[in-house]
């Protein structure tokens, strides 16, 4: 699933997807850089995905925008 947030036109993505042994949580910033957690939990990833919106609500991004594949 990917879900996207903008701010000033720029825009900020991010992906929760299973990964071969458990859950991968991707961020790719406004510049293309790319980070990736890794869980073996589903729950763990949800309360990731829930503290990423909240931060970056917070530093003034709208969203999430998006939409499952």
């Amino acid at each position: 699933m990917f879900w996207w947030f903008e701010r000033s036109g720029k825009f900020l993505r991010y992906e929760a997807r299973a990964s071969g042994n458990g859950f991968e949580f991707c961020v790719i910033d406004p510049e293309g850089a790319e980070t990736v957690e890794r869980f073996a939990d589903s729950r763990d990833l949800a309360r990731r995905q829930a503290e990423f919106e909240h931060i970056v609500k917070t530093d003034g991004w709208s969203g999430p925008h998006g939409w499952n594949l």
